[in-house]
């Protein structure tokens, strides 16, 4: 079948359209982190879902020594995603409207690398995902467990 030419280019480039507007690694990410448990990605407010960081103003007592745990954590989740692309499964939304979701940089959950790196708590009360990495960083006294801290749900309570 032959094709004018005007159709030919009127096919070609509904087909380029179609691909850019549905392949999304060609699409650039804006992320902005707001804490250790909070990301905005293109304007997107992501809340991970399952676990619980430090508060920004929080601090936690190693050795007699203040400690800004909070300013940790988010500096902990800032240097994993450096310039990596973060993939999120959303899985709903909160009180606040953010979305509560799962995030991945290189197939690594930020959520459980931040578990396990003793800046952020299975958050039990909506998930017991993250119970085995949080023993592993208790037991091995990694980050806030070699301190004393309030969990950030009673930090926030009381503040």
């Amino acid at each position: 079948m032959y094709l004018s030419k005007r159709k030919a280019i009127l096919v070609i480039s509904v087909s380029a359209l179609v691909f850019f507007f549905t392949y999304t690694d060609i699409k650039p990410q804006d992320i902005k982190i707001t804490d250790g448990d909070t990301i905005k990605i293109n304007g997107e407010k992501i809340r991970f879902s399952g676990i619980d960081t430090p508060e920004l103003k929080q601090n936690c007592i190693k050795e007699g020594e203040i400690n800004p745990c909070g300013i940790i954590a988010k500096q902990i989740l800032t240097d994993k995603i450096g310039n990596n692309k973060v993939i999120c499964i959303r899985e709903s939304k909160d009180q606040y409207k953010r979305t509560l979701a799962e995030c991945f940089v290189n197939d690594e959950s930020l959520s459980s690398y931040l578990v396990r790196s003793g800046y952020a708590f299975a958050y039990r009360r909506y998930s017991k995902k993250f119970i085995p990495d949080e023993d592993y960083a208790r037991i091995n006294k990694i980050g806030m467990w070699d301190m004393k801290f309030k969990y950030p749900w009673d930090y926030r309570r009381n503040n």
